[in-house]
């Protein structure tokens, strides 16, 4: 039986996995959610309620870095996984932590009444923006000269970073960060995950 993806297009979570299973060759059935009317056979499946949550004869992942990992594991034909480990947990505990924060804080600062938009800006440049630029100063990629899942995990929240002001962020002095940003978006593999799909319904 097929695994089946329920999905949110925009999402980065669901992003970041469906380009993995993508990239791994895996063939699955996409069933694209509305966020407001949620199918019941996700919420059985997963409690949590969002977005991704993969099916697979039996068993849940319901987390996007899981299902990236059981995606390699079947197929890394690039050698995505072949990246040393701690490197790998800075990174992505920086971005999934308190980078998330303070993006979630940038894009919707009407939720945060009390927090000054300028700040959260600094703030989020200072903790991963700049550091970032300063990696990709060295290599094209944030581990070294390939590609690997570490890339992919990142870039949906820097994408959604800076669709949030794109001139703003264009005028930004990180060259390196902007390029590395642009390949991900040219890319083939970013192209096929982001084609629409009709709202499933159970």
């Amino acid at each position: 039986m097929m695994p089946i993806l329920y999905s949110y297009r925009r999402c980065p979570y669901a992003m970041r996995a469906r380009m993995a299973l993508k990239y791994a060759g895996i063939e699955i059935e996409h069933r694209e959610i509305e966020l407001k009317n949620k199918p019941k056979s996700m919420l059985l499946a997963s409690p949590k309620g969002t977005v991704p949550v993969l099916c697979i004869n039996g068993f849940v992942l319901d987390q996007s870095l899981d299902i990236m990992r059981w995606a390699l594991q079947q197929s890394d034909p690039d050698g995505w996984g072949e990246v040393d480990q701690s490197s790998s947990q800075y990174w992505i505990k920086k971005n999934d932590g308190p980078f998330k924060v303070l993006l979630d804080q940038y894009k919707y600062p009407n939720r945060f009444p009390d927090l000054e938009h300028e700040s959260v800006l600094n703030s989020a440049i200072a903790l991963m923006i700049e550091p970032m630029d300063d990696a990709l100063q060295w290599s094209p990629y944030l581990l070294g000269n390939k590609i690997s899942w570490v890339d992919i995990a990142i870039f949906p929240f820097v994408r959604q970073f800076a669709a949030v002001n794109a001139r703003r962020f264009e005028s930004l002095p990180f060259a390196a960060l902007q390029e590395w940003l642009n390949q991900h978006l040219r890319s083939e593999l970013f192209g096929m995950v982001m084609s629409k799909h009709p709202v499933w319904i159970d």
